[in-house]
């Protein structure tokens, strides 16, 4: 069943570090406003942004305490109004954050349940009666640390899987969940054209709360634990759907983890919980349950490997959103490309193989020039609150100071919410007043006012994939074609057919020394190249270091 938001390219923005108006060194939704035909002339049609509801801030923006107003460092209601009507007028969508598995410790709602947790609002959370030396559990928070907190003023504590300061809604409460429709309505009556969907994995706990293995010196073991045993947030996601999404036909899009196969037609199939989900296969590839200093790098056959998996296991059921890089990651030219390789061949080549999977592409802010991670020289440096732990976990378990640094500069979300860099001019061109962030100082080379002029430049590669996606001639070959993997064995080699109604060859030499490929036949026509030319002989063709192609067969 074909649907509006198939054939569409989208863009993640991080509202806090995209682009400044008024000077107080916060990008906020003027600024966004401003930045509308730039991101229109990119091909851009969905625009996500990051939480920009009113918020503490305590883990930047993913904390709400009014999930109604807009919060005053972004702007206001009308700013936002007035985003919607202009993305409008260019034929583009905004989308919002939806952050509903908690919400911040400064939201009336749990304000009320200090004042009474026996009562309504005591059960929008999940709280247990607090036993001396005893936790209600042994989990482990996502940002270190046990997950239950004392309830203010009372004898309880709350739950919270994140930060402190974001307790966690409970689900199973249908009048908690009433509310979460009501304000999804609210907002889509307003004109947003969906949302992405926050951590939604982890609004269905396995009940009754129990113990489980511990899983590190803490004597505390990881949440997932317990999500690996939960059942039936369907029954959730459902109900959110019909009461929510379908009535508008909206566009929704997923975070989500630890889905069971057989669980994928439910939650992107034609009448899927979601329009669509994040692929996170090569983002949560070498991780370990020890912490970011024992993660495994990935190698370019292992990212090969982890895109084709997902495909495989989507296949036809439904759409992929594909990401390279998100707000909660580092940049991905410095993840997925070895260290050292990181060029302007090489990065377009990721482009391409990403890009041209089958789903909907992502691109996140700066992605599109090529933005890479910020180096760091002291822990004093980072703003991240999980990068800010994963020192500590690093320390913990013998490294020195310096490597436990060079960890935290390999992961940290600090990388990803550095400012967009505009220009060469102060502070990359975001704002005129001291950035809220450090600036990476590489900016007077990478930016986008240089790359707008430079036909060469990443840029403009990624304009022209996306109008290989939106040519007639392509996009039904592209957007619903299969996906074929070709020379999987091949090492430092990814290359995969799209099949439509026409047939286009993608291949790329994912290292720096040369080597070949025999087509089995000849090819019609070069749609893409980040060389100059094709060293061929017959059907053999020599791929330069890092050379990406994108052939008609």
């Amino acid at each position: 069943m074909k649907k509006w938001w198939h054939d569409k390219v989208a863009y993640q923005i991080y509202p806090k570090s995209f682009y400044d108006s008024n000077g107080d060194g916060i990008g906020d939704i003027p600024g966004i406003i401003d930045k509308l035909d730039y991101l229109h002339d990119l091909g851009v049609d969905i625009v996500w942004l990051s939480p920009c509801y009113q918020s503490p801030l305590a883990d930047q923006g993913y904390d709400i305490s009014d999930y109604y107003k807009i919060d005053p460092r972004f702007g206001t209601m009308e700013d936002m109004e007035r985003l919607i009507a202009e993305a409008k007028k260019r034929n583009m969508y905004i989308l919002m954050d939806l952050v509903v598995n908690h919400c911040s410790d400064e939201h009336e709602w749990f304000r009320k349940a200090c004042e009474d947790p026996d009562g309504k609002y005591g059960r929008f959370f999940y709280l247990r009666d607090k036993e001396e030396g005893k936790l209600p559990t042994n989990w482990r928070s996502y940002f270190g640390g046990s997950v239950w907190e004392d309830l203010p003023g009372t004898d309880k504590q709350y739950l919270h899987v994140f930060h402190k300061k974001q307790p966690d809604l409970n689900w199973e409460n249908p009048e908690l969940r009433e509310e979460v429709y009501k304000n999804i309505n609210w907002w889509l009556d307003k004109g947003l054209g969906g949302f992405r969907i926050d951590a939604i994995m982890n609004i269905k706990k396995a009940l009754p709360l129990h113990d489980y293995e511990p899983d590190r010196e803490d004597g505390l073991c990881s949440v997932s634990a317990m999500l690996q045993e939960a059942r039936g947030i369907g029954e959730f996601l459902g109900e959110m759907r019909d009461r929510t999404f379908k009535k508008y036909d909206a566009f929704s899009v997923g975070e989500v983890f630890n889905e069971k196969p057989e669980e994928l037609p439910d939650f992107i199939g034609d009448n899927g919980y979601f329009s669509s989900m994040f692929d996170f296969n090569e983002t949560i590839f070498g991780g370990s349950e020890k912490g970011w200093y024992d993660a495994k790098p990935i190698t370019p056959d292992d990212y090969k490997r982890c895109c084709f998996e997902s495909q495989k296991r989507i296949g036809e059921i439904g759409f992929l959103s594909n990401i390279i890089e998100n707000h909660d990651e580092p940049r991905g030219v410095c993840r997925y490309i070895p260290e050292g390789d990181c060029c302007l061949e090489s990065k377009k080549m990721l482009a391409a193989l990403n890009f041209m999977l089958r789903g909907i592409p992502f691109i996140y802010q700066g992605q599109e020039i090529g933005m890479e991670n910020l180096p760091i020289s002291s822990i004093d440096e980072v703003d991240d609150i999980s990068a800010r732990d994963e020192y500590k976990v690093a320390l913990a378990a013998g490294l020195s100071p310096e490597e436990a640094l060079r960890t935290i500069a390999r992961f940290s979300r600090d990388n990803a919410r550095t400012p967009m860099q505009w220009s060469d001019e102060e502070n990359a061109g975001f704002s005129a007043g001291k950035p809220w962030l450090k600036v990476n100082p590489n900016y007077s080379s990478i930016n986008v006012e240089s790359q707008l002029s430079d036909e060469n430049s990443v840029l403009q590669f990624y304009k022209k994939l996306v109008a290989i996606r939106k040519d007639p001639a392509y996009k039904e070959t592209v957007v619903y074609g299969i996906l074929e993997p070709v020379w999987e064995e091949k090492h430092n080699l990814m290359a995969y057919y799209r099949k439509g109604d026409k047939t286009l060859l993608v291949v790329g030499n994912y290292q720096r020394g040369e080597q070949e490929i025999t087509l089995e036949t000849a090819y019609r026509k070069v749609l893409l190249n980040n060389y100059k030319d094709i060293v061929q002989e017959k059907g053999t063709i020599r791929l330069q270091g890092y050379q990406v192609l994108i052939l008609e067969m």
